[in-house]
């Protein structure tokens, strides 16, 4: 099956920042594009105003009349996410329409290219940007779909050159679901394989087996770039494709006297021909992992050290990923989609260590029940980093109530000398009463919703802008 056979591509859920990229691949393509999703937002006005149309009712009726007119030229793109009795999805099935998830559409369009891949329970979506911004700056033909929006192109779809051959796709090969292994890739990058997603897996060895199979499906004579501190966990027995290690001090290819200079970070690139000088745009230990992995999956590109140092210098970063909101010398506020107890430890340090002398005030939402039940005591040990800690309920998502699990399950074993539970009708009303001076938000459900509330409310209890 060629991607390009259809005239027409229909995304229930398309507001998702998967799908969503997926759907500008296909419109700029040259497909007619169209879409439902539950809920209008930020992206999918954006969508709209690219020139897809998108309702947020689900109607049968509004199910596009060249799509119902023209079964074998239409290609239907539907989330997981969507309930059984979705009324359209069900009537399409129903039709006989060609049906398709993400995944799999990602994997036949990866398929079609040479492809890097990203995997990781996190890191991906830093780590797949900065490798798509290095091989734009280079000149290289790309096109990445991206888990976030890129601060440099305000986008989760970049691209750079005509569509050919030679066209790099990168991809975030995302664990959820054993997505990753609908991917086949040239080059394969595994930032981490901590933990996550045991609703899906049911423990930890069932998700690294999966990795491993992952890993096994990078094409012969192709790379392998790799955390050290999951090689050996995961590597054995791959003669076939070239391995290559990295981590913030240890590896093949490693970080040497990293400084913070005005709240960002420079060091040492260790491992290439020689030792390169690197300033990174964007803050955070862990980010100096995720640009040693990019450097090094720009390099098997093809992409000079010149321009993997420039790409580095003028890399933006995400949105959510330690996203600074206010930055003045009264009042700090940085947003972060961190979720996992390993993700928040990461950037929590992060935050510590670029500004020791403040006060640190986390405002955490933990998503999923599932995780809030598999990783509780993890959650207490790195939100205690925090000096005061304002805990929200968790965010369901796509998940029904557990009994018995709740926020107090993470409470209870933390550590900060302040501790607050809250819910999102008393969050600001709970800011208000606080002096902060350095404040982070974070979570992956809809604490994002909160950011310009809470930044609007610094600003005029500081006298700041």
């Amino acid at each position: 099956m060629n991607t390009g056979q259809y005239n027409n591509v229909y995304f229930l859920g398309i507001g998702g920042i998967g799908m969503s990229a997926l759907a500008r691949w296909f419109h700029r393509g040259g497909a007619r594009v169209w879409g439902y999703d539950r809920t209008r937002t930020t992206l999918t006005d954006q969508l709209s105003a690219e020139g897809m149309e998108i309702h947020y009712d689900d109607s049968v009726d509004l199910i596009p009349a060249e799509v119902r007119e023209d079964k074998a030229g239409s290609l239907v793109v539907f989330t997981p996410a969507l309930p059984k009795d979705h009324q359209e999805l069900n009537y399409l099935r129903n039709e006989g329409y060609k049906l398709m998830k993400r995944s799999e559409v990602l994997g036949l369009i990866a398929g079609e290219f040479p492809t890097v891949a990203v995997a990781g329970t996190h890191g991906k979506t830093t780590t797949s940007s900065l490798i798509a911004h290095i091989l734009r700056v280079a000149g290289k033909g790309m096109v990445a779909f991206l888990g976030g929006v890129t601060a440099n192109y305000e986008s989760n779809l970049v691209t750079s050159g005509d569509r050919s051959e030679g066209t790099i796709v990168v991809a975030e090969a995302d664990e959820f679901d054993r997505s990753f292994l609908r991917l086949f890739p040239q080059i394969a990058v595994v930032t981490s394989a901590d933990p996550d997603h045991l609703d899906i897996y049911g423990n930890h060895d069932q998700m690294v087996s999966s990795y491993r199979e992952f890993i096994g499906q990078v094409r012969d004579g192709g790379h392998l770039v790799i955390h050290e501190s999951v090689a050996d966990l995961l590597a054995a027995g791959t003669a076939r494709i070239h391995t290559h290690t990295y981590g913030l001090s240890r590896g093949q290819f490693f970080a040497g006297n990293i400084t913070a200079k005005r709240g960002f970070f420079e060091f040492e690139l260790h491992g290439f021909a020689a030792v390169e000088k690197i300033e990174l745009g964007v803050p955070g230990f862990h980010n100096v992992e995720n640009a040693i992995a990019a450097s090094v999956a720009a390099s098997l590109c093809g992409v000079e050290i010149d321009r993997i140092r420039e790409g580095l210098k003028s890399f933006k970063g995400v949105k959510r990923r330690f996203e600074f909101i206010l930055q003045t010398p009264r009042v700090v506020f940085i947003d972060d989609y961190a979720h996992h107890p390993a993700e928040i430890k990461a950037f929590l340090t992060s935050v510590k260590s670029m500004y020791p002398e403040r006060r640190l005030t986390v405002v955490f939402q933990p998503h999923l029940y599932t995780r809030t039940r598999d990783f509780a005591a993890g959650f207490a040990e790195s939100l205690s980093l925090a000096d005061e800690l304002i805990l929200m309920d968790i965010y369901p998502a796509r998940e029904l109530p557990i009994p018995g699990v709740d926020s107090d399950m993470i409470m209870k074993d933390v550590t900060s000398k302040v501790k607050v539970r809250c819910g999102k009708a008393d969050l600001l009303e709970v800011l208000e009463g606080r002096d902060v001076e350095l404040i982070v938000t974070v979570g992956a459900g809809d604490i994002d919703t909160f950011v310009q509330p809470i930044k609007k409310l610094l600003e005029r209890k500081y006298g700041v802008a």
